[in-house]
């Protein structure tokens, strides 16, 4: 009975911490919050058409076509994840330097950042998509 109390207070106080996080200052801000949904629902995209158009396969895909050259990089058809990979380490990094900044009143440069993240999930949602298309 001691445990499953001891368990609870903690979870009580989990959640009050996650609560407290989330009503910074920095999260009330329309801007910050519609940027970083944004972001994050790109980013969720950019997986989902990975997961459902690149299929487990034995053999090496093409995963890297220059006009110029042609096929220049083959691989495992889970290397093609890693596009998404890079652009949730990007989000994370971005979202970070960005509450420094909010937190220092250097607003500007806080939305630049969020922004910068939201384009880099739409390019590598194109890039994605490329892989894609060459593949299939």
């Amino acid at each position: 009975m001691k445990d499953m109390n001891k368990n609870k207070n903690k979870l009580t106080g989990l959640n009050q911490k996650i609560r407290s996080f989330f009503q910074q200052e920095y999260f009330q801000s329309h801007i910050v919050f519609w940027l970083l949904i944004l972001s994050l629902v790109a980013n969720i995209i950019d997986w989902l058409i990975l997961k459902i158009w690149i299929k487990p396969v034995d053999f090496s895909i093409i995963l890297h076509y220059n006009v110029y050259f042609g096929v220049d990089q083959i691989g495992s058809y889970r290397q093609v994840y890693l596009l998404p990979m890079i652009g949730l380490i990007l989000f994370i990094i971005n979202l970070v330097l960005s509450m420094f900044f909010y937190g220092q009143k250097k607003r500007i440069a806080s939305y630049i950042l969020l922004m910068a993240t939201l384009m880099i999930q739409f390019s590598l949602i194109v890039a994605s998509m490329s892989q894609i298309l060459i593949n299939y």
